[in-house]
C-alpha cells in the first residue's frame, strides 16, 4: 500500500486560508507528522475499519449522558457504502479546539486521509486555539463553505452551542470529538462522539504514579479549570483511583489551567508552596511539559509525574528515566479514522452507537517504543529510541 507522508497532510494544513497554527510548545511535537499510516491510505482497498490490532481492553469511560462506551473496532464501512459516499461528492469540515501537537496531528491527518479514501473533500480545517469565542467565529465562517459534514472538538460545551445548532439547521451532519455542545441529542443533532478512555487513562495514570511512589506520600494534580468532558474526566479518574485504591497517598495541592503552556507556572506556585510533594499529574503531555520545566528549575529531578496522551518530549522523558514516568494514552490516529467512518454513517444515514471509544494504552518504559508505534502507525523517533539506549 501506498505511505502518504503527515508531512504532506501538515503542508496543506499550513495553506489553508482557515488554518492556524497550534500552541504551546507543541511545535517541539514533529515526530507524528512525518509519517502516516500505512492502513488507511486513499490506495486501500476492502472495507474501511480502524487497526484490527488494537488490543480488545475493557473501556471504563462513559459518554457526557451517561452513554456506554462502544468500541471503534465495531464500525465498519463496506465497499459498496463506500462507492455511494464518494458517489455523492461530498465535502467535510474539521473544526478543532487547538491544534500542533503529536495528537492533534495524527488525529487530523487520519481524518484526512480517511476522507480521501471516502471520496469525501476537506474544505476547512480550523484551530480555535482553545478558545470559545474563536471557535464560534471559525464555525460561521466555515458554514459560508457549505459543507455536508463537519467533524469537530467543542472548546466549551455552554458557550459553542448555539453555533453547532446553526450548523445542524443547515442540514450539516455533526460528528463530535471527545464531547458534544450542550442540549443537542445523538441521532437527532449529530450522529455520535469519538474518544478515548479518558476515565481509563486518568486512572492509569494514578496507578503508575502510586507504583513508582511505592503506594504512599503527597501528590498535586494540575487539572484543566474549563467546562470541557475530556479533561475533566482524567483529573476526576486520577483522584478517585488515588482515594479508593491508594489511602497512604495524599493530593495536597490542586491547581488549575485554562491555558496549556500555564503548566509550568502552576506546577512552580505548587512546588514553592509544597515542597515536600513527590508527584504532580497534568491532564495531558503540554501542561506536563510545563511541570517537568518547573521540576527542573525548582531542582526536583527527583519528581514523578504522570500525564494523558504520547508526545515526543514525554515519550523521551518515560524512555530516559526523566521526570515523567509513564502515562495513559489515547489512539488519535484509529480515533480519527472513527471519526471519518462515522460521517459517512451519517452519510449513508446508517444508525451509530451514540458513544465510541479506543480503549486505554499503559504507556512506561518497559513499552513506550511497542506502544509509539501501536498509537501512531510507525516506528518511534530516534529521538525516543536514543533516550532508551543504556
Amino acid at each position: 500500500m501506498k505511505r502518504k507522508s503527515w508531512t504532506t497532510a501538515v503542508a496543506v494544513l499550513l495553506v489553508s486560508g482557515l488554518t492556524l497554527a497550534g500552541c504551546g510548545s507543541a511545535n517541539t511535537n514533529t515526530a507524528a507528522t512525518e509519517v502516516s499510516s500505512k492502513n488507511y491510505s486513499a490506495a486501500a482497498s476492502g472495507p474501511l475499519t480502524i487497526n484490527p490490532n488494537i488490543p480488545d481492553l475493557p473501556v471504563q469511560d462513559i459518554g457526557p449522558n451517561g452513554e456506554k462506551a462502544v468500541s471503534a473496532k465495531e464500525l465498519k464501512l463496506a465497499e459498496d457504502e463506500l462507492k455511494k459516499i464518494k458517489d455523492g461528492h461530498y465535502t467535510a469540515a474539521i473544526v478543532m479546539h487547538y491544534s500542533g501537537t503529536d495528537y492533534m496531528s495524527a488525529a487530523v491527518g487520519a481524518m484526512k486521509n480517511t476522507f480521501e479514501r471516502m471520496g469525501i473533500k476537506v474544505v476547512a480545517v480550523t484551530d480555535a486555539q482553545f478558545k470559545a469565542e474563536k471557535q464560534v467565529n471559525d464555525i460561521e465562517t466555515v458554514l459560508a463553505k457549505k459543507p455536508d459534514v463537519m467533524i469537530s472538538v467543542p472548546v466549551d460545551a455552554v458557550s459553542t452551542a448555539s453555533a453547532y445548532k446553526k450548523a445542524v439547521q443547515q442540514g450539516v451532519k455533526l460528528v463530535f470529538m471527545d464531547g458534544a455542545a450542550q442540549g443537542m441529542k445523538p441521532g437527532k443533532d449529530y450522529i455520535s462522539i469519538v474518544s478515548g478512555d479518558n476515565y481509563g487513562n486518568g486512572a492509569l495514570a494514578a496507578d503508575i504514579m502510586a507504583e513508582k511512589l511505592g503506594g504512599k506520600g503527597k501528590v498535586g494534580v494540575v487539572f484543566h479549570d474549563v467546562n470541557f468532558f475530556v479533561t475533566k474526566n482524567r483529573s476526576d479518574a486520577f483522584e478517585k483511583r488515588m482515594k479508593e485504591k491508594y489511602p497512604d497517598i495524599e493530593i495536597v495541592a490542586r491547581g488549575g489551567i485554562t491555558d496549556p503552556n500555564k503548566g509550568e507556572e502552576v506546577a512552580s506556585a505548587m512546588l514553592t508552596r509544597h515542597p515536600d510533594i513527590q508527584g504532580i499529574f497534568a491532564p495531558w503531555d503540554v501542561p506536563a511539559e510545563g511541570v517537568m520545566a518547573a521540576a527542573r528549575t525548582a531542582g526536583r529531578d527527583d519528581l514523578v509525574v504522570t500525564t494523558v496522551d504520547l508526545g515526543t518530549n514525554v515519550a523521551i522523558s518515560i524512555a530516559s528515566d526523566g521526570i515523567v514516568r509513564g502515562l495513559g494514552a489515547q489512539l488519535p490516529y484509529d480515533q480519527g479514522v472513527a471519526q471519518a467512518i462515522l460521517a459517512g454513517y451519517a452519510l449513508l444515514g446508517k444508525q451509530a452507537p451514540a458513544y465510541i471509544a479506543s480503549p486505554a494504552i499503559k504507556v512506561t518504559k518497559e513499552n513506550v517504543l511497542d506502544n509509539w508505534k501501536l498509537i501512531y502507525g510507525q516506528e518511534a523517533p530516534d529521538s525516543v529510541k536514543n533516550a532508551l539506549k543504556p
